[in-house]
């Protein structure tokens, strides 16, 4: 019998875990995989983006089409951090308010950006986050400095970061989460500049970290706080289902497939942090007599509302300047988060952020594609002076975008994107930029349902029982010792990249667990 058990270490599973560990709470951990292998094989685009050996083989379906489709999930320790690219922003305070969006309206979160500005500090320090405070225009206030310096931008960019604020643009230094500085006592020979420059900068985004130099939720959370004895760790170990007493107050037991043997663990305390599609899903394959349509289900709202970013890759290229980077990821522009100042038309309307991705190959280029759209020379000529952006705009969290079960028990997702036009016209903004700067050749390519890295929204935080699946402490409305602090619990997504925010809100949720101890 545990005091607590945590389903799943990824971001919001790993925080709880840090947090609680020190309590001396005897506490649970469990999670689908172990540690993903360091071995060569993490470095070779090969191995990530052909064979995609790391990726779940598991194939979930459109809700919409019937077709069945591959997500980009990593279910090892650390989950989809395993492979992302560190960057950690915070949401901005008006992404905690109602917001008016192209699509409509962004609902406002129970809680406010103050009510998580301590936790947010407290992440960025797990996470080593670099950044310059006072950079981004739209930066939320903060305490102090980030934890450590800025990341230095590449030759290359520094000129593009250059020629965009030569264009008004205020491009700023993309708060990362990596082990790079040497202001890092006592962290080991490997996190030393010379280490990353040398192993670390050419894979990285997309990539896993053979040097554990980037902060993803294994490294930042998870083995610090495995390190406590009153923590077990069970990995292999697939939960199925979570029982309640007899009038489904009490969450009792997970059920579990542990090395392909089925197994029961009890807790007192039970806390969900699957990931948005998992999560929801989990509680619906829960449901039971007093909860017959799944767990903390009354509402109706299990499953609804999923979020996961309106996103686009926009390669743009200078057919005159190569670019040499091995790291490009440092750049990022909020100018047009809020709308574009001055046009009538946008100057109310959010577009969303935009930041570097890591440099890409012509293989990604070419996997990006349709067949047959540039051959393998014209690809590895378009890479060779391509500055590779991502873009992210809010998309809303429409109720019948959602996650449900097929009669085999599988995940359906329905979902249609929001807010494109916004997108298309943040593209349109930057690629004006850009061409007045020397890029003359561009290309978007609109980001698949299997680009699930961004999912959140599916067990919405609320006042209002009746309209949402958790409170404001995270916890279940029905069910008294069940809570959950992974994205999930999103009532709206922002423009922002989720993970500090997940990671903070979990620290939130971890002190409201302890309060209740």
């Amino acid at each position: 019998m545990y005091d607590i058990c945590i389903i799943g270490a990824g971001v919001g599973g790993g925080a709880v875990a840090h947090a609680l560990a020190p309590t001396g709470a005897r506490i649970l951990l469990l999670n689908r995989q172990g540690s993903l292998p360091r071995e060569a094989g993490n470095w070779d685009p090969e191995v990530m983006f052909s064979e995609q050996r790391y990726k779940s083989p598991e194939t979930w379906t459109d809700g919409d089409t019937g077709e069945p489709f591959r997500p980009g999930m990593y279910y090892w320790l650390g989950g989809n951090t395993k492979v992302y690219g560190s960057a950690l922003l915070r949401l901005h305070p008006r992404d905690f308010g109602p917001l008016d969006t192209y699509d409509g309206l962004s609902p406002a979160w129970p809680i406010a950006y103050d009510d998580l500005a301590p936790y947010y500090d407290r992440a960025e320090r797990a996470y080593h986050v670099h950044g310059r405070r006072g950079a981004d225009p739209t930066e939320p206030p903060a305490s102090g400095p980030f934890p450590h310096p800025a990341l230095a931008h590449s030759a290359r960019v520094q000129e593009v970061a250059e020629g965009l604020r030569a264009q008004g643009v205020q491009a700023f230094e993309l708060p990362m989460g990596v082990k790079y500085s040497h202001e890092d006592p006592g962290a080991g020979a490997f996190v030393l500049r010379e280490a990353f420059d040398l192993l670390g900068w050419p894979a990285f985004d997309g990539y896993p970290d053979l040097l554990h130099l980037k902060c993803d939720a294994e490294t930042a959370s998870v083995l610090p706080a495995t390190q406590y004895e009153n923590v077990d760790l069970v990995t292999d170990a697939t939960v199925t289902r979570i029982g309640t007493d007899g009038d489904g107050r009490r969450a009792t037991h997970v059920e579990a497939t542990v090395g392909g043997v089925a197994t029961t663990f009890r807790a007192g305390t039970f806390v969900l942090c699957a990931g948005a599609v998992q999560s929801a899903a989990l509680l619906l394959r829960s449901a039971s007599d007093a909860h017959p349509d799944g767990l903390a289900n009354g509402s109706g709202a299990v499953g609804r509302h999923f979020m996961r970013h309106t996103t686009s890759k926009f390669y743009a290229s200078a057919s005159a300047v190569p670019n040499p980077s091995k790291f490009q990821k440092t750049l990022a522009i909020n100018d047009f988060y809020f709308g574009v100042a001055g046009d009538p038309e946008w100057e109310h309307t959010p577009l969303g952020h935009a930041h570097l991705m890591g440099k890409h190959l012509a293989r990604q280029l070419l996997d990006d594609l349709a067949p047959g759209a540039l051959s393998h020379e014209e690809a590895e000529a378009f890479t060779a002076h391509s500055v590779d952006w991502w873009i992210q705009t809010e998309d809303l969290p429409l109720p019948d975008n959602r996650v449900t079960l097929g009669t085999d028990g599988g995940i359906r997702v329905h979902y249609t994107p929001t807010n494109r036009p916004a997108q298309d016209k943040l593209m349109d903004v930057l690629q004006e930029k850009l061409e007045a700067i020397g890029f003359d050749r561009f290309l978007r390519v609109p980001m698949p349902l299997s680009v699930v890295n961004h999912q959140c929204g599916t067990c919405r935080m609320g006042d209002d029982p009746a309209a949402s699946v958790v409170d404001r402490a995270g916890r279940a409305h029905e069910v008294e010792n069940l809570y959950l602090a992974d994205a999930s619990v999103f009532p709206a997504s922002g423009a922002s990249n989720p993970t500090l925010t997940i990671a903070a809100n979990a620290y939130r949720v971890a002190d409201e667990v302890t309060g209740r101890l």
